[in-house]
């Protein structure tokens, strides 16, 4: 379908009486509502004239008046330097420091080239920096760490402060759900 100067005028009334794409595609016959669009663009057809439905809208609330009924919560749970919060936050969880890392020997240093399928991978350093290694001690089976850095990586997950009960054990579960062996009649 071609874009014929009667179809270009009539597009122009229609928008300008401010129908929609899919209205104007519709009564036009043979394009669809993205080639209007796209005809409208390229027309640069941009001012609309109001129609009742545009006039006819109902304020919305403002958000000013609505954020001022509930306490707005913190964006960011840390502020300032977590090593003196103690000190302007009596409430907050005390600092605990990074774990310190093992010291490795320049000899048991391994570089990605010489890293063996026995050996951690546990990164140490920065990758950029020329001294970057991995641990290289021997690793756990079934891991990719040493000892010492698979307690690091593979730590229990944290209780919830909130829970109010704590979770059913689950020898308990299984005392409590009926037998699903065999029935037998005495």
């Amino acid at each position: 379908m071609a874009w014929t100067d009667e179809r270009v005028e009539l597009l122009k009334k229609l928008w300008a009486e401010g129908l929609s794409a899919s209205q104007i595609a519709g009564r036009i016959g043979g394009v669809s509502r993205n080639a209007v669009i796209g005809k409208v663009h390229r027309l640069g057809l941009s001012g609309r004239a109001t129609t009742t439905r545009m006039k006819s809208h109902r304020p919305r609330p403002r958000m000013a008046q609505s954020a001022a009924k509930r306490p707005q919560k913190a964006r960011f749970a840390q502020v300032g330097n977590p090593a003196l919060r103690a000190l302007y936050q009596p409430d907050a969880e005390p600092f605990v420091p990074a774990q310190e890392e093992l010291v490795i020997p320049l000899k048991e240093r391994k570089s990605i080239q010489t890293l063996a399928e026995c050996h951690c991978r546990w990164p140490i350093g920065d990758p950029q920096a020329p001294d970057f290694h991995f641990c290289g001690k021997t690793k756990v089976a079934g891991l990719p760490y040493c000892e010492f850095h698979a307690r690091r990586a593979y730590q229990p997950p944290q209780t919830r402060r909130r829970d109010p009960a704590p979770a059913p054990q689950p020898a308990a579960i299984e005392a409590d759900a009926p037998s699903k062996g065999p029935k037998v009649d005495a």
